[in-house]
């Protein structure tokens, strides 16, 4: 799930798709969120064929051609990048969006999926954290806490997170690096704030995301084409989804309903992803949920949402 490709909301009037949708509002909200929350069990049950850099490419390989075809049905909703533009772009779309999802897919490899996303729910901290290094935002109290927190909960997660009595190398190992997505996710969301004044949403994250995935051109190897010849019907429909569902019609779903409510009502809905996944990884994998693991998940969401709130409380209701 690409939290980090929506966690920067902006309202409709910097979109440039302005035609009403005919689609319940109830729809466009609850699509993605289920896109989001499946991505994090499917991951998981791609794994079990494919590596985790396999798993990315074809992934990215499904989502670039369906966004080549957006873009050949639907080019007049996409200004074009000036050639001054493009290696931005390339460096946006490879690390806040290509890097994100090889930490993820390598991260769960060793993480359960409710855990991932419990961790991947702290990107709007790190959005804060960067914002105040970056782009001069002030700082209080009541982000601290938001923080502090949030990271709190991560340790907890990253140290006692299995339940176990000891603490597993790969374990941590694989926590670490969803947190590392978790800040590139962040990272994209800052470093793509000022290209939104040449850029809608969606026509940024199309650009970011093909010429991003250039960047995985040098990893492709003859293990794919050998790992893909014996794909199960499963992981071959998880890839599908994942490219398909979970990565183009959940962002476009999600910017239409931009259109009718406000970013920071929709910023709430969010938080039942780590719910549902969590929920999804226990009854498909059997992880088990532990004092210490749900201590961990409350203090991920309640960080998230005092930050949330307190970037709420500046932002004007539309």
């Amino acid at each position: 799930m690409p939290l980090g490709h929506v966690v920067w909301m902006p309202s409709a009037e910097n979109m440039s798709e302005r035609g009403a949708s005919p689609l319940p509002s109830v729809v466009l909200v609850s699509l993605p969120l289920i896109g989001w929350s499946l991505a994090f069990p499917l991951i998981k049950i791609a794994l079990e064929d494919l590596s985790w850099v396999n798993l990315t490419v074809l992934r990215f390989t499904v989502a670039c051609t369906a966004l080549l075809v957006l873009l050949g049905v639907q080019r007049h909703r996409f200004p074009l990048p000036t050639w001054r533009e493009l290696p931005g772009l390339f460096v946006l779309g490879f690390f806040g969006i290509i890097v994100y999802h090889l930490g993820l897919n390598y991260g769960e490899q060793y993480v359960s999926p409710g855990a991932a996303s419990l961790i991947v729910a702290t990107i709007p901290v790190f959005v804060v954290m960067l914002a105040v290094v970056f782009l001069d935002e002030g700082v209080n109290g009541r982000k601290l806490l938001g923080i502090g927190l949030s990271l709190s909960g991560v340790v907890v997660l990253t140290v006692w997170g299995t339940g176990t009595a000891s603490v597993e190398v790969d374990y941590v190992l694989g926590a670490i690096a969803v947190l590392v997505a978790a800040v590139m996710g962040a990272v994209y969301t800052v470093a793509g704030k000022k290209m939104l004044s040449r850029y809608s949403p969606l026509s940024l994250t199309v650009y970011a995301m093909l010429l991003g995935s250039l960047g995985l051109l040098p990893v492709v190897d003859g293990s794919l084409v050998s790992q893909v010849q014996q794909l199960s019907w499963q992981t071959a429909g998880a890839v599908l989804f994942l490219g398909l569902f979970s990565t183009i019609v959940s962002y476009v779903l999600w910017y239409m309903a931009l259109h009718r409510q406000s970013a920071s009502s929709l910023s709430v809905y969010l938080y039942v992803i780590p719910v549902i996944a969590t929920a999804l990884s226990y009854v498909l994998f059997d992880d088990t949920i532990t004092p210490l693991y749900l201590l961990g998940g409350i203090l991920v969401i309640a960080g998230v949402a005092v930050v949330n709130r307190q970037r709420a409380a500046r932002r004007p209701v539309r």
